[in-house]
């Protein structure tokens, strides 16, 4: 079982690594001329020196200019003199860098007063610093946290970010950052994505890492006659699944053996359905789907156990007659096509996440909008996303041509192998083929033993309370 790998850890600075909102709510009161109560709450934690400035310039009636400095001053002359480490927290900062795992700084702090809590914790312990002086918006918008995700050159999906209030939370959750919630003084509620501890002390990295979503890794492979074009077609074939690391393969021209075979020889378990299709899986399969006696072209489905969750995977072979781009009439044929695709998405069930991979035989409305393919379009109505263009949306730079690896010019290159999906997030997607395969007739020896790349999605799937 894959999660993610943890790529850095995120802290807020104020109540998170130092008792620093004790002294916010000090300077606060001071310079509010009263004490405050729970209903102050929500206008002076986790929020920006401005806010809070302009929210007692609104009761005061003094500029909020002339409060934002006397609250950096007094806050800055708490910090100097008052400043403690949270319990736990450089526990942890020297437990991350003895595992060489990067770390940032993240505040809505001013920079003047970041840099005063850097220099008392050691500066030299955060690779990355991001203040209120740093993004257009502050917390709660997710600003801060994507800037310090492009600095540490991280994606926010495998990065776990620490907060102590409920502003800062809603900051990290909407840069797509795992949150580590340890409330300081306002609770703060456990929900998907979100673990909720009482302190820092114990955490380990381990237990940071354990936080992060699954990493599910689809592939679909048109196996051309289940491979026997090519020599040694069956080794090869297990190389390709061992080097690219995948979680689940959608076989499509199995030719009725090879996905048991290729399950066997990995270790792994599998679902073959009719003469064509298949999938093998290193993770448990629950349930068979579909018609185990589907013909030729058509859909086969299984749901994988992925830890606490189940995904539907179906892997679907279309018609390969009259190929559009061959036809005078591109769309002359694509009737038959749609009405593959749509009675397959009819035996797909509404529930989420759903993963739908396959040789549909027909190009994508996306990469030639001069043309409505309809088969696409179909599996778009129905709340699919193409996983490829999600994670490469420039059709021009990142063609993603499946067909054909060894059928040359004049015969059309174009994307007709697709990994589809609903209810997960895309991290990567590219496609592969290994070696550089010779084109037709000559591929005997081919490291390549397929007429068509493969397409290979790297999804990530929460864990505990709910989804990423």
């Amino acid at each position: 079982m894959n999660r993610l790998p943890l790529q850095a850890v995120l802290f807020d600075m104020d109540g998170t690594l130092v008792d620093t909102e004790r002294l916010w709510w000090e300077a606060v009161e001071q310079v509010a001329g009263r004490a405050l109560t729970e209903a102050d709450r929500p206008e002076v934690l986790g929020r920006p020196v401005e806010y809070t400035a302009a929210w007692l310039a609104a009761i005061t009636g003094t500029g909020a200019a002339d409060l934002a400095d006397t609250l950096h001053r007094e806050f800055a002359d708490r910090v100097r003199t008052g400043i403690v480490p949270r319990p736990g927290a450089l526990a942890l900062l020297d437990a991350l860098a003895r595992e060489g795992v990067p770390t940032a700084l993240v505040t809505a702090s001013p920079r003047a007063v970041a840099d005063t809590v850097l220099d008392a914790l050691g500066a030299d312990r955060f690779a990355v610093s991001v203040t209120a002086d740093d993004t257009p918006h502050t917390k709660p918008a997710p600003d801060p946290y994507l800037a310090a995700c492009r600095a540490l050159g991280v994606d926010p999906a495998v990065c776990v970010a620490v907060e102590d209030t409920e502003t800062g939370v809603a900051s990290a959750e909407a840069a797509g950052c795992v949150v580590l919630a340890v409330p300081s003084l306002a609770p703060i509620e456990a929900a998907p994505g979100r673990t909720v501890l009482a302190s820092l002390v114990g955490v380990t990295v381990d237990r940071l890492r354990s936080l992060l979503p699954y990493r599910l890794r689809v592939m679909t492979w048109n196996l051309w006659y289940g491979g026997t074009k090519v020599r040694d077609h069956r080794a090869k074939q297990l190389k390709v699944i061992a080097e690219t690391d995948v979680d689940v393969v959608g076989l499509q021209e199995t030719y009725g053996g090879a996905a048991g075979e290729l399950a066997e020889a990995l270790g792994w378990h599998h679902h073959s359905a009719g003469p064509n299709l298949g999938i093998i899986s290193r993770l448990p399969i629950t349930a068979v789907l579909g018609d185990p006696d589907v013909a030729f072209y058509g859909a086969a489905g299984a749901r994988i156990a992925v830890g606490d969750q189940e995904v539907e995977v179906w892997t679907a072979h279309l018609d390969a007659e009259h190929y559009g781009p061959y036809e005078s009439e591109p769309l002359a044929h694509e009737d038959v096509r749609t009405g593959q695709m749509r009675d397959t998405l009819s035996r797909i069930s509404g529930a989420a996440p759903v993963v739908l991979v396959g040789d549909f035989n027909s190009p994508s409305h996306l990469d030639r909008p001069d043309v409505a393919w309809p088969v696409t379009k179909a599996a778009e109505e129905a709340g699919l996303g193409d996983s490829f263009r999600q994670a490469r949306p420039d059709a021009v730079r990142d063609p993603g041509h499946t067909w054909s690896p060894v059928h040359a010019h004049p015969e059309p290159q174009d994307r007709i192998d697709f990994v589809l999906h609903r209810g997960l997030r895309v991290l990567h997607s590219r496609t592969y083929v290994s070696g550089t395969p010779r084109t037709w007739p000559d591929v005997e020896d081919n490291d390549w033993p397929s007429d068509h790349a493969a397409v290979i999605t790297t999804f990530s799937l929460g864990s505990g309370p709910g989804t990423v």
